[in-house]
């Protein structure tokens, strides 16, 4: 599934918030598409106006979507089509056994912590992000920056750092207690031993 991902229209992305949602996108023109829905994960928010404007609903599928979703030896043929009808539908994302992990964006210091969430089973999207440093018992709410991306602002601040995630759609809470180091460093992915129900 890493490269059937989608960036979708504004009303789908809901400034960010859409970010690592997943649905399944099937193509309605059977001379070309075979009946198989593929799953997508929204990465991006595809550009305004056009068809992504207006409050549509759109999807800008890989190439590797739209190979999937053809019948056999017509990806590239179904990929220079270029605008489809499709059906689509809210789906739980499913990551096969992975973990959920925080990636430590570059830049991040002991001032300003940001951190991009991967690998998020079920709902895929996140609705609020806190963090509790090391010997403290208060949770810290992060800022949403963009996508799966989250900061804190303040310090300093001091790690294992443990992380707690609620998603958007149906309101789920998973906390991954110490999942980034003391050591912590800039460009690091650090994995939790959790992930939610990979479920809707």
């Amino acid at each position: 599934m890493k490269a059937r991902v989608g960036s979708v229209s504004p009303v789908l992305f809901k400034d960010g918030e859409g970010c690592g949602a997943c649905y399944k996108v099937k193509c309605l023109d059977h001379g070309i598409c075979s009946r198989r829905a593929v799953t997508v994960i929204v990465t991006d928010e595809c550009p305004g106006g056009g068809l992504c404007g207006g409050g549509n609903t759109h999807f800008d599928l890989s190439g590797a979507a739209y190979s999937r979703m053809a019948i056999a030896g017509a990806g590239a043929h179904l990929r220079d089509r270029g605008q489809l009808k499709v059906v689509y539908r809210r789906t739980a994302c499913k990551y096969g056994g992975k973990n959920i992990a925080f990636h430590v964006n570059e830049g991040s210091t002991s001032f300003w912590l940001s951190l991009l969430v991967e690998f998020e089973d079920g709902e895929g999207d996140i609705g609020s992000m806190q963090l509790k440093q090391a010997n403290s018992a208060q949770w810290l709410d992060m800022k949403h920056v963009w996508g799966a991306t989250w900061c804190l602002y303040g310090g300093p601040t001091a790690g294992p750092f443990s992380v707690r995630l609620t998603t958007l759609s149906a309101p789920k809470t998973l906390t991954a207690r110490d999942v980034i180091p003391k050591n912590w460093a800039p460009r690091g992915t650090y994995t939790s031993r959790l992930n939610f129900d990979a479920t809707l």
